[in-house]
C-alpha cells in the first residue's frame, strides 16, 4: 500500500478562528448598542451615522458575515482537511478567502453608517460589494471542491455533504437576490419591483438562514459533536434524510415572511406548507447529534465544550420547531412585524450559531496551539454567563412580541380600537427592551471571558503551522464508487454527482415559486392611478432608505379590520409596480407608513424629524436634524432616473432632461406648505433634504386614496 506523508494547513484555520472572536466581540457589542437606542434615544447621538437605522444593518451583517462567516469558514478549514486526509486544494485561495472576506466586511462597516445600503434585509450591501462577496464566494468553493476531488478518504463523511449543499447554494442565492442596477458609484436599485422583489429577497431572506446559518453548522455539528464526545454519529441512515429533506424543503420556505401581504395566495400557502413539513428533517439532524451523547453525560457535565454543544443543538431544535409554527397563517397574524419574530431569531443566531461557535473555538485552540485549554473553569463561567445573558435576551422579547401583537388587534366594547394611538405600545415595551440590554450585556461580557481564556490558552502553547499526517493514496479511479456499493455509499463516492444532485434539489422550489412571478406579468395586475414616483419624490425615496426607516416602519396594510382601522385601506399588489426596491419591511417598531401621505401637513413631518417628541410625546425615535441642514444634491437625479427606466419605470427622455426642474418646483410648494403651520418661514429652505423626504411620505398610499385632505385635524395628529 503506498502510504503519503502530507500536512495539515492551521494557519489559515487559525486565522478565521481569531477574526472569529474579534467579531464576535464586535457584532455583538453593536447589538447591545442598538438594543439600548430604544429605550434611551440619547445613544443616537443626533449623529447621521450612529443612529438606529444605520446601525441596525451594521450588527446584523457583523453577527452573520463576520462573526459567524468567519466561525464557519474556521470550522471548514480545520475538519474538511481531516475528513479528506489532503490539504487545501490552494493555499492562495485560503487566504483570498481569508482576506477577501474580511475586507469585505471592513467595507460593510464603512459603508453601512454612511448609509450606503440597498436596504434588503441581510442583502444590504451595495453593487461593488456584491460583485467582491461573488468573486470571494467561488475562490472558497473552487477550494472546497478541489479538496474534496484531491481527497485520500474515499468516501465523503456527511459535514461533507453540508459543506457542499452551502456551497453551490449560498452561491445561487446571492447572485440572483443581488441583480441590481448600477446608478453609480455607491447606489443601485435592484431589477426587481414591488412583490416580485419581495418574493426574491425572502427566497433568499428564509435561505440565508438556511444555507448559511443552518446548513454548514450542521455540518460542523457532525465533526466537532463526535470528536467532542469520542463517540460516532448516531445514525447514518438518519443523516442521510437529514440532509436531503433539509436542503429539498427548506428552499421553499421563503413565502411564508410575506403571510397577509400583497404577495399571490397560492405562494404564501406554499411557502406555509414546506415550513410546516420543515419540522420533520430539522427534528431528525436535533436527535442525530443529542442522541450521539447516549451514554457520556457525565462528560457532558464536566466538559464545557459538550455543555456548549448541547445547548447549540437544543437551541437548534427550538428554533426550528418555533419557525414553523410562526409559519402557520393563524400564528403569524399574531406575530409578524412583532419582537417575536426577534426573539425568535436570537434563540437561533445566540443559542444555535453562538454556543456551537464557543464550542468549537475551546476544542480547537487547544490543538492548534498543543496544550490544555488554559481555564477549563473560567469556560463553565463562561457557558452560564452567557446562557443566563441568553434568557434574559430572549424571554423579554417574548413577553414583548405578544403584547404588541395583541394591543395592535384589541378592540374595546364599543367597537373601537382599545389602543388606538401606536405609541401606547411602544411605551409599555420599554421595561422588555431594558431586559433585553441586561441579556445582551452579559452575553457580551461571556465572550470576553472567552476571548481571555483563548488568548492565555495561545500564550501558553506552541502554535503548529503544519500538521504532519500519512495516509493511503486512493488509486487512479478510487474516487468513484465501487461497483459493489450501491445507493448512498457510492454517492458518496462521486463529488460531482453529489454536488449536482444537491444543486437540482435546491433549484426546484426556487424556480417553482419565483418564475411565475417574474415572467408572467398578468400575476401582477397594475392600477391605472398608479404612477411612477417624480423626481424629487425619488430623491425623498433614496433618503428614507439611506437612512434606515425601513427598519422600523412597515409600508405594508394587512387585510385585517385591526390594521385597516388603524392605517387605512389594506395594501393592493398593483400598488408597488415602481418600488425598487420594495420596503415593505419586516418589523413595526414605529407605526406603518403605507397610508401616512396627506394624513398630516408637511409641517407635522418637519417638526417630527427635527425632535419627534413635539409631535408624539414619549416618542423613541430619534432625531434627524441633519436632514433640516444638509443641502439637496439633485445632480444625480438623471442617472438615477436612467437606470430605474432600465428595469422598467416609464420615465420619458423629457422627464429625465427636465428632472431637476421638475424636483426644484415641486421643493418650492412643499416649502409653501410648511408656511402654513408649526415653521417659521426662515426655518424651511427648498434646497434641503428635509423637503424630499417629505415630498416621498406625502406621496405614500396616495394614488389609489380618495377624498383625504392633505391637513388633518387635531385629532388625526395625535393618532401616530
Amino acid at each position: 500500500m503506498n502510504v503519503e506523508t502530507f500536512k495539515y494547513d492551521n494557519r489559515i484555520v487559525r486565522a478565521f478562528a481569531i477574526a472569529t472572536a474579534i467579531w464576535a466581540l464586535v457584532g455583538t457589542s453593536a447589538g447591545l448598542l442598538v438594543a439600548c437606542q430604544l429605550f434611551w434615544p440619547q445613544l443616537n447621538l443626533e449623529m447621521p451615522y450612529t443612529t438606529f437605522g444605520r446601525l441596525r444593518p451594521l450588527h446584523t451583517n457583523a453577527v452573520i458575515f463576520a462573526f459567524v462567516g468567519n466561525g464557519m469558514f474556521a470550522g471548514i478549514y480545520y475538519s474538511l482537511q481531516r475528513l479528506c486526509k489532503a490539504r487545501m486544494f490552494s493555499d492562495a485561495l485560503s487566504w483570498i478567502n481569508f482576506w477577501g472576506w474580511n475586507a469585505i466586511i471592513v467595507a460593510a462597516a464603512i459603508t453601512l453608517p454612511l448609509g450606503l445600503t440597498t436596504s434588503k434585509e441581510y442583502a444590504e450591501l451595495e453593487w461593488p460589494i456584491d460583485i467582491a462577496i461573488a468573486v470571494v464566494w467561488v475562490a472558497f468553493t473552487i477550494n472546497l471542491m478541489g479538496t474534496i476531488l484531491r481527497r485520500r478518504e474515499k468516501h465523503m463523511y456527511v459535514a461533507i455533504w453540508f459543506y457542499i449543499a452551502t456551497a453551490v447554494t449560498v452561491a445561487m442565492l446571492h447572485i440572483f437576490n443581488s441583480l441590481e442596477m448600477p446608478a453609480g458609484l455607491f447606489k443601485s436599485y435592484s431589477i426587481y419591483a414591488g412583490v416580485q422583489d419581495a418574493l426574491v429577497q425572502w427566497w433568499y431572506g428564509h435561505n440565508a438562514v438556511a444555507f448559511f446559518l443552518t446548513t454548514p453548522y450542521l455540518g460542523l455539528m457532525y465533526y466537532y459533536l463526535p470528536k467532542a464526545a469520542d463517540r460516532p454519529v448516531f445514525s447514518y441512515r438518519l443523516s442521510i434524510i437529514h440532509f436531503w429533506a433539509l436542503i429539498f424543503i427548506y428552499i421553499w420556505a421563503g413565502p411564508h415572511h410575506l403571510l397577509y401581504t400583497a404577495l399571490p395566495d397560492w405562494a404564501q400557502s406554499l411557502g406555509m406548507v414546506f415550513s410546516v413539513m420543515l419540522v420533520a428533517p430539522s427534528w431528525g439532524g436535533m436527535l442525530n447529534g443529542l442522541l450521539t451523547l447516549r451514554g457520556v453525560w457525565d462528560k457532558v457535565r464536566r466538559d464545557p465544550v459538550l455543555k456548549f454543544l448541547v445547548v447549540a443543538v437544543t437551541a437548534y431544535g427550538m428554533a426550528t420547531l418555533e419557525g414553523p409554527t410562526l409559519a402557520v397563517k393563524s400564528v403569524n397574524a399574531l406575530s409578524h412585524y412583532t419582537d417575536w419574530t426577534i426573539a425568535h431569531v436570537h434563540t437561533g443566531a445566540l443559542g444555535w450559531n453562538g454556543f456551537l461557535t464557543f464550542g468549537m473555538l475551546y476544542w480547537l485552540f487547544p490543538r492548534l496551539y498543543n496544550i490544555r485549554l488554559w481555564s477549563t473553569k473560567l469556560a463553565n463561567y463562561h457557558f452560564w454567563i452567557g446562557l443566563t445573558g441568553m434568557m434574559f435576551y430572549v424571554v423579554p422579547m417574548y413577553v414583548s412580541g405578544v403584547t404588541q401583537g395583541l394591543m395592535w388587534k384589541q378592540f374595546n366594547a364599543d367597537g373601537f380600537l382599545q389602543y388606538p394611538t401606536f405609541l401606547e405600545t411602544v411605551i409599555r415595551l420599554i421595561p422588555m427592551y431594558m431586559l433585553r440590554a441586561v441579556g445582551g450585556t452579559l452575553y457580551v461580557v461571556g465572550i470576553v471571558v472567552m476571548m481571555v481564556n483563548l488568548y492565555r490558552t495561545a500564550k501558553s502553547g506552541h502554535f503548529e503551522p503544519d500538521t504532519e499526517a500519512k495516509a493511503p493514496a486512493l488509486r487512479e479511479g478510487s474516487h468513484a464508487g465501487s461497483k459493489r456499493e450501491r445507493g448512498h455509499r457510492w454517492l458518496e463516492g462521486m463529488p460531482i454527482t453529489f454536488t449536482v444532485l444537491s444543486v437540482i434539489a435546491v433549484v426546484i422550489g426556487g424556480l417553482i415559486e419565483i418564475v411565475p412571478m417574474y415572467l408572467v406579468k398578468k400575476n401582477v395586475p397594475t392600477i391605472a392611478s398608479v404612477k411612477p414616483y417624480t423626481p424629487l419624490e425619488v430623491l425623498g425615496r433614496d433618503i428614507y432608505i439611506r437612512e434606515g426607516c425601513v427598519g422600523c416602519h412597515s409600508q405594508m396594510i394587512r387585510p385585517f379590520r385591526s390594521e385597516t382601522e388603524r392605517y387605512g385601506q389594506y395594501s393592493k399588489v398593483g400598488e408597488f409596480v415602481y418600488d425598487h426596491p420594495f420596503l415593505w419591511g419586516s418589523k413595526r417598531t414605529g407605526p406603518d407608513l403605507h397610508r401616512v401621505g396627506g394624513k398630516y401637513p408637511d409641517a407635522w413631518h418637519y417638526n417630527h424629524m427635527e425632535d419627534p417628541t413635539s409631535t408624539s410625546e414619549g416618542s423613541i425615535m430619534p432625531p434627524y436634524p441633519w436632514l433640516l441642514e444638509d443641502k439637496l444634491d439633485l445632480s444625480p437625479l438623471p442617472a438615477r432616473m436612467r437606470a430605474l427606466r432600465k428595469v422598467g419605470v416609464p420615465y420619458s427622455d423629457a422627464e429625465i432632461a427636465g428632472a431637476e426642474e421638475a424636483a426644484k418646483a415641486q421643493a418650492a410648494t412643499v416649502v409653501q406648505n410648511l408656511k402654513v403651520g408649526m415653521v417659521e418661514e426662515a426655518d424651511a429652505a427648498a434646497d434641503r433634504e428635509i423637503v424630499a423626504l417629505i415630498a416621498f411620505l406625502q406621496r405614500l398610499g396616495t394614488d389609489i386614496k380618495v377624498g383625504q385632505p392633505a391637513a388633518a385635524g387635531a385629532a388625526g395628529l395625535a393618532q401616530n
